[in-house]
């Protein structure tokens, strides 16, 4: 008997470069043809290793982003719609607003862009005052290279400040990014970074990305973050 058996093998693969990004990546294995003549084999059974757990991810309902663990941030306005979560957040969800439409007149529009989630698992973490601020700064980090990229220049003058979110005790860390794009009338774009922690051992993140000439919403972001609802 001549027959042949396809075999396709998918792993769902966590891979972190310098920065510990999540990528889903399948690969396959090509056709395995049998052999003919002889008698038939009765059992294939290839050793597949279990797939990871997925990802978790957030979403946007109403007028709130909510994390996978169901905790919640208030969207910045109605203006902002849904859009996908890009910083590395575990469990997040994000919101974006065009700020600069087309303007290279090919297509390309430039904006702000704020998520919310939780601290991914790969990043250790310490509910202290020190622990705060160190993961404030990792995923800070994470989330400059994934909107920009490895090369990005953050200007002098970051800044970190304690804050507390309803009971819980936070960091906040202010970047300024270099902004070279041809034909685009921005500078610099702020890079805004809250870690909270949610008494458990776990933290949520909030994130933002704001304009250099939209200075105005970064206090709105502020604000919403005060909003922060831990779910109990």
């Amino acid at each position: 008997m001549v027959g042949a058996i396809v075999l396709v093998v998918a792993a769902l693969a966590t891979t972190g470069l310098s920065v510990g990004w999540i990528w889903s990546k399948a690969d396959a294995v090509s056709p395995v043809a049998l052999p003919s003549g002889g008698k038939s084999i009765e059992t294939v059974s290839p050793s597949v290793k279990p797939s990871e757990t997925p990802t978790p991810y957030g979403k946007v309902l109403g007028t709130a982003m909510v994390a996978s663990n169901n905790d919640t941030m208030p969207i910045m306005s109605s203006a902002w719609g849904n859009y996908g979560e890009t910083t590395g957040l575990w469990g997040g969800a994000a919101i974006w607003l065009t700020v600069h439409k087309n303007y290279n007149g090919k297509g390309a529009s430039w904006g702000n862009y704020t998520a919310f989630g939780q601290l991914p698992p790969d990043i250790p973490y310490k509910n202290t005052a020190a622990g705060l601020k160190e993961a404030a700064v990792q995923i800070g980090s994470r989330a400059i290279i994934s909107l920009y990229d490895k090369d990005a220049q953050v200007m002098k003058g970051t800044t970190h400040k304690a804050i507390t979110v309803n009971g819980h005790p936070g960091h906040e860390l202010v970047a300024k990014v270099v902004v070279k794009v041809p034909m685009l009338a921005e500078t610099y774009s702020t890079v805004m970074i809250a870690v909270i922690d949610r008494g458990d051992g776990t933290a949520d993140v909030a994130i933002a990305d704001i304009a250099g000439s939209t200075p105005a919403w970064q206090n709105v972001w502020r604000y919403k973050v005060s909003q922060i609802a831990i779910n109990k």
